[in-house]
C-alpha cells in the first residue's frame, strides 16, 4: 500500500457558473507508518490476551489512539477552522490587536463553552487571515515539498507571484505620474523577467494539517500545507493538488527523526443541483437576458430617424489608406467633395479636408506613405421624374497630392478624383493621379530648387467639370505626366423610407433609384447607357454627313442581296 501513491500534484483549473460559496471539499489524512501498524498489531495481541490478564488495554490505548492516525473533514469555501495553536493564541484577549483577531477571540470563546471544535489536525487559513497573503514563499515551498511529487521545483513566475498582493502590509499607494518613462521601447531580458508579473484579483484559501505527534499538537513546525484553493469572480476555481477522483492517495512525508508517512485524499463533495433548481436558474437567466435586451432597446429606441419620402440619405465613412509611386517624400493630401444636381448636404457638413504630412516607407520597390486618415460624409438625394436625357450623377471626391520638404517648399505631386460608389457596403478603391507638365528645363529646375509647379485653377478639370455645358471638352495641347496612386477604404450606407415598404422587399435593395421613383440606371449601368448614347449620337452625325447618293446606293444593294 505504501508503494502506490499519486505523484501528480499539479494544480487543476475548473470553471463553474455556480457560486463558489457552494463548494464543499472532503479532506482525509491517514497515517500509514510502521509505528501506527505496530500499535494496531499490539492492540490485537492485547485483545487476544485479555482473558489471560497478561497486559492491560489502557496501557497501549493511551499511546496510540485511533483518532490520531486518521481524520476526515468536509470543508466549505472560506470556512474558518482553528488549529490548536490558534485556539491557544486567541484565548488571550490581550494578544488580539486587529478587529479580525477580536472576532476570532469571540469564536474561540464560544467553541470552548460549547462541545469544542470538530477538528483536531485539519484546519484552514482563509483569505482574510494574515497567514494567507503574508506566508513567505520558502515556507509555502517547504510545505509543498512534503507532498511526494516528480516536479517540486517552482517556476520563475511562481516565485514572482509569491510576493504579490500582500494585503496586510501597510503600503502607501502613490497615484502620481512616475518620473521615469512609462514605455520602454528597448527592454532588456532582465527588465522583461523582472516586470513579468500578473496580478489577478483572486481569493485564496489554504487547508492545512497538523502532522505532529499526538501529545504535541499546536507547534508551527509541524504544520503542513495540504490543499490550496483559489477563486475569482469569473467562476474560475484553481485547486492544488487536484481531486483524487478515484486515483491513488497523495503521500506526505514529514521531517524529523521519525519521518512519518501520511496519505492525503481530496474529494469534491459539493451538492449537485436538482433538476428543479437548474430549471429555475435557467429561467432566471432567461428573464435577466430579456430584461437586459429590453433595457438596450429602450436606450436605442424603436423609431429610427428616417429621411422624408422620396429622399435618399447617403452616409459614407471613408479612410485615405496610403499613397505610393510619387517622386518626393513627406506627402499630404488636400481633398474636397462636389455635389451634383439634386444633391444637398447639411449646413455644418464639411466638404473638404487636409491630411497630416506622412513620410514614405520602402516596401519592395515602392515608396508608400500610410496615412490612415478617416473622414465622414453625409448627403441627401431628392429624386425627380426620369427623363430621357437626365442620368443621375453621384458625388465626386477630388483630391490633390502635395509634398513638403524641410525648407517649406511644396510641390504638386498629382491630381485625381473618386466617384462615390452606387452600391452600399465596403469598397477598396485605388485612384491613379497625374500632374500638369510644363515643357522645358527651366520648369524642372524650378521644381527641384525652389519648389512650385504648374497647378490647376479648377480641380474639377481632372474630370469633366460640372459647370461645363458644351458638347465636347477638348484637352488638345495639354501636357500631363502620370504619377502615383492613392488607396481609399469606403463604407457606404444608404437609407430611404421606401426600404421598409413591405411591397418592395422582394426587389433588390441595391437598386436605390428603383425604390425611389423609377430610376433604373446606376453604377456600371449608368456608364454603359451613357456610352451607348454617345455612340448613337456619333452614328447619327456620321449618317447625316454622308452624301445622299451613297446612302441610296447602299440601301439598293441591301434590297438586292435580300432578294
Amino acid at each position: 500500500m505504501a508503494d502506490c501513491w499519486n505523484t501528480d500534484t499539479g494544480e487543476a483549473v475548473y470553471r463553474s457558473r455556480d457560486a463558489v460559496k457552494n463548494l464543499r471539499i472532503k479532506v482525509r489524512i491517514e497515517r500509514v507508518t510502521s509505528t501506527a501498524a505496530l500499535s494496531q498489531h499490539l492492540q490485537q495481541q492485547v485483545l487476544s490476551q485479555q482473558d489471560r490478564g497478561g497486559i492491560e488495554l489502557e496501557t497501549l490505548t493511551s499511546q496510540g489512539q485511533t483518532g490520531d492516525n486518521d481524520e476526515e473533514l468536509v470543508v466549505g469555501w472560506q470556512e474558518k477552522l482553528f488549529s490548536q495553536y490558534e485556539m491557544e493564541l486567541f484565548q488571550n484577549e490581550v494578544a488580539c490587536q486587529t478587529p479580525l483577531d477580536r472576532q476570532y477571540h469571540t469564536e474561540v470563546t464560544a467553541l470552548n463553552r460549547a462541545k469544542g471544535r470538530r477538528n483536531r489536525r485539519i484546519f484552514t487559513y482563509t483569505d482574510h487571515d494574515r497567514y494567507t497573503n503574508c506566508l513567505p514563499f520558502h515556507q509555502l515551498q517547504h510545505c509543498t515539498d512534503l507532498l511526494t511529487t516528480t516536479k517540486t521545483s517552482p517556476t520563475f513566475l511562481a516565485e514572482r507571484m509569491a510576493s504579490v498582493r500582500h494585503r496586510r502590509q501597510d503600503r502607501r499607494m502613490d497615484c502620481s505620474i512616475p518620473k521615469s518613462k512609462i514605455i520602454n521601447w528597448e527592454p532588456t531580458e532582465d527588465f522583461v523577467r523582472n516586470s513579468h508579473v500578473v496580478n489577478n484579483a483572486m481569493q485564496t484559501m489554504h487547508i492545512m494539517g497538523d502532522l505532529g505527534p499526538a501529545g504535541r499538537l499546536g507547534q508551527k513546525e509541524n504544520e503542513c500545507l495540504l490543499l490550496t484553493i483559489k477563486a475569482d469572480g469569473n467562476g474560475t476555481v484553481i485547486v492544488k493538488p487536484d481531486f483524487n477522483n478515484g486515483k491513488e492517495s497523495y503521500r506526505i512525508v514529514t521531517d524529523g527523526e521519525k519521518r512519518e508517512v501520511w496519505h492525503l485524499n481530496v474529494e469534491n463533495v459539493s451538492t449537485a443541483m436538482k433538476s428543479e433548481e437548474k430549471e429555475r436558474e435557467q429561467n432566471m437567466y432567461k428573464d435577466l437576458y430579456v430584461r437586459h435586451k429590453e433595457y438596450l432597446n429602450s436606450l436605442v429606441g424603436q423609431d429610427f430617424e428616417m429621411p422624408p419620402a422620396g429622399i435618399l440619405r447617403y452616409l459614407m465613412n471613408g479612410e485615405i489608406v496610403s499613397a505610393k509611386g510619387f517622386e518626393y517624400d513627406n506627402l499630404y493630401i488636400h481633398f474636397f467633395m462636389e455635389l451634383p444636381n439634386n444633391w444637398s448636404s447639411l449646413p455644418f457638413q464639411s466638404l473638404s479636408g487636409v491630411t497630416q504630412t506622412c513620410r514614405t516607407k520602402t516596401l519592395g520597390k515602392d515608396n508608400i506613405a500610410f496615412f490612415s486618415y478617416p473622414f465622414s460624409f453625409e448627403a441627401f438625394y431628392m429624386s425627380e421624374k426620369e427623363s430621357e436625357e437626365s442620368i443621375p450623377q453621384w458625388p465626386v471626391l477630388y483630391f490633390k497630392v502635395l509634398s513638403l520638404d524641410s525648407w517649406q517648399r511644396y510641390r504638386t505631386e498629382g491630381y485625381g478624383y473618386l466617384l462615390f460608389p452606387a452600391m452600399p457596403g465596403k469598397h477598396t478603391m485605388t485612384c491613379h493621379t497625374w500632374r500638369p507638365l510644363q515643357t522645358g528645363t527651366v520648369s524642372a529646375l524650378r521644381r527641384f530648387f525652389i519648389g512650385g509647379s504648374p497647378e490647376l485653377e479648377d480641380h474639377s478639370y481632372v474630370r469633366i467639370p460640372g459647370t461645363f455645358k458644351g458638347e465636347r471638352l477638348s484637352r488638345f495641347g495639354f501636357c500631363t505626366e502620370t504619377t502615383g496612386s492613392v488607396t481609399f477604404n469606403l463604407h457606404c450606407i444608404q437609407q430611404a423610407r421606401s426600404f421598409v415598404d413591405a411591397t418592395m422587399l422582394k426587389k433588390r435593395r441595391q437598386k436605390v433609384f428603383d425604390q425611389l421613383g423609377g430610376f433604373s440606371q446606376q453604377g456600371a449601368v449608368c456608364n454603359i447607357l451613357e456610352a451607348f448614347q454617345r455612340a448613337r449620337r456619333k452614328m447619327q452625325d456620321a449618317r447625316e454627313s454622308l452624301p445622299r447618293d451613297l446612302i441610296n446606293t447602299t440601301s439598293q444593294l441591301q434590297i438586292e442581296s435580300s432578294a
